[in-house]
């Protein structure tokens, strides 16, 4: 998980298993392994080879999903429609706007955004993005990843200087300022 690859998860010796106990193993496996809900989940039986031929074509397709790749006009609509159904979160009064995305890698895939104030979006949002993202790419068995890039303000740090016609003006109201005391 933390390399990024794909996976399939397989659940070997099913066969031997009563149904109570298949029915706790499941709700077991939910519970420990919820970061890892992208992957599709097999119980097999290699004895008697049950579920066996279902586990080659689900790590051909994560393989397949994780090396896909995806033109920047579609990820940006995409993007454009997840932000309009969820509007991102107010920081310091002022909306995170996220304005386009594109493919930063594959295996597993990279989208990275672009946008303002992007170093403050919330866990939570980012969540949301993921899974919007992985429902409507449908990346089954490959983790996404998201990035986030801003831009930096050009005038950040410069001092705004002020034309002859500016001081003249700034200097008759600092002197009308002192005739009112």
């Amino acid at each position: 998980l933390e390399a990024g690859r794909a996976m399939v998860v397989a659940v070997n010796k099913w066969d031997g298993l009563d149904v109570d106990q298949k029915d706790k193993i499941r709700r077991e496996l939910d519970l420990r392994l919820p970061f890892i809900g992208f992957a599709e989940m097999f119980f097999i039986s290699a004895l008697h080879g049950s579920g066996v031929g279902e586990l080659y074509p689900a790590i051909k397709q994560a393989y397949e999903n994780a090396t896909r790749k995806l033109s920047t006009p579609y990820l940006t609509r995409v993007l454009n429609d997840i932000v309009s159904s969820h509007t991102p979160p107010l920081v310091r009064g002022r909306r995170i706007k996220l304005r386009y995305a594109h493919q930063g890698g594959q295996n597993p895939p990279i989208i990275v955004i672009h946008g303002n104030q992007t170093s403050d979006v919330p866990a939570s949002y980012m969540r949301y993005l993921i899974n919007s993202f992985r429902k409507v790419l449908e990346l089954e068995g490959t983790p996404l990843r998201i990035e986030f890039r801003g831009s930096e303000n050009p005038f950040a740090g410069r001092r705004n200087t002020l034309t002859p016609r500016q001081v003249e003006k700034k200097r008759r109201l600092v002197r009308h300022q002192k005739k009112k005391r």
